[in-house]
């Protein structure tokens, strides 16, 4: 049954908050931002009084309401929560403290994470000067659904509850996630090293060859077409990029993908802060070169400057087992075998993760609507 609450625009519910501060040279200010639609405030970097643009700096306290004048239309209004408390926002972050006799804080944490509430924020968003800015008193001009404040409370500790078991599902579905990620490499690890105390090992400098560079440069192709692109860098980066029609094992050569092992999709850019196999032994499965790269600890291979970079020079002394190829095809098949059901849970999980964010929205409309 839906409630007869009575909806209230927030200006009889809250008021505005004025805690304004002239910055001072030398004092460090804990900074505060709101993410969009509804994902709440954060941290952002503090920074010294000296640093700012700004002639006023707004503190905030646990329970405030905080909005950013220019994406409240796209969900960016928050509760203070605790642990952010004594930070600080410029004047584009209008502050507002509920009455606390007529509103729960809570109750109007989670209004804002609703679409109704965004809708609202976005309709007194138009049509005002400063690019949509929304005008603190046009922010109090929102209605919202306004029970008893025992009713609000209850209905609150209800929504709570109801997100605490979610968040524990989805602390579930990671978990079985990363086990079996963790069991496929543990297996694969423990499976490489006992071939190499069943066959022969030889360096990887006598089985392949490696190179960056040496493809069709983007100044040669239309760097807009949506391939994709292995290295890092990018299109737009400072490395040089080329293309390549067939599919190529790759191997990150620079930064954070230093070490990381790749098969590119059939058509691709790679970058020359990626090395991409050339050529490959006759005594070599292609696909068993990949498992067996994807076992080595490449990045202890890179130099050790702020800047890791790998080399197939690096590379080359590297052992890896060498069993006959039929052998070969069987450990790739029976990896494989293994893989693909990881990929299917991987699947499965992706798809709860679909419904389990599904649900919250549809608990917080039955919650404002007082069905729950």
């Amino acid at each position: 049954m839906k409630s007869n609450w009575p909806k209230v625009p927030l200006n009889k519910v809250v008021v505005p908050i004025d805690r304004g501060e002239k910055p001072i040279s030398g004092k460090t200010y804990r900074q505060i931002g709101v993410r969009l639609w509804g994902e709440g405030a954060y941290e952002r970097e503090p920074i010294d009084g000296i640093n700012t643009k700004y002639k006023q700096l707004y503190k905030v306290e646990k329970g405030n309401i905080i909005v950013n004048k220019i994406w409240a239309r796209n969900g960016s209004v928050a509760v203070v929560s605790e642990p952010l408390a004594g930070c600080y926002a410029s004047g584009e972050f209008p502050i507002f403290s509920s009455k606390p006799d007529l509103l729960e804080p809570q109750w109007m944490h989670w209004l804002t994470k609703t679409s109704s509430f965004w809708d609202q924020c976005d309709e007194k968003s138009r049509g005002t000067s400063g690019k949509n800015r929304i005008r603190p008193e046009r922010f109090l001009e929102i209605g919202i659904p306004l029970p008893p404040l025992a009713e609000q409370k209850r209905i609150v500790a209800r929504i709570e509850r109801l997100a605490e078991q979610i968040n524990e599902a989805r602390a579930l579905r990671q978990q079985a996630i990363d086990e079996a990620k963790n069991f496929f490499s543990c297996f694969r690890t423990q499976r490489f090293s006992e071939l190499g105390v069943r066959f022969e090992n030889r360096p990887l400098g006598d089985l392949i060859t490696m190179t960056s560079g040496n493809g069709l440069t983007s100044s040669q192709m239309d760097i807009t077409d949506p391939y994709p692109v292995y290295g890092g860098g990018g299109l737009t980066g400072r490395y040089s990029r080329y293309m390549f029609e067939e599919s190529k094992v790759v191997i990150g050569r620079v930064g954070a993908r230093c070490g990381c092992v790749f098969v590119t999709e059939p058509k691709a850019w790679i970058t020359d802060n990626a090395l991409y196999l050339t050529k490959i032994s006759e005594d070599l499965y292609p696909p068993y070169l990949v498992h067996a790269l994807a076992t080595l600890d490449l990045r202890q291979q890179a130099n050790q400057a702020a800047q890791p970079v790998v080399s197939q020079k690096k590379i080359n002394p590297l052992p890896i087992a060498v069993p006959p190829l039929t052998a070969q095809r069987r450990i790739v098949e029976e990896l494989e075998t293994i893989k693909v059901e990881v990929d299917k849970l991987e699947r499965f999980q992706a798809e709860t993760s679909i419904e389990l964010d599904e649900i919250m929205p549809s608990i917080l409309d039955r919650a404002f609507k007082g069905e729950l």
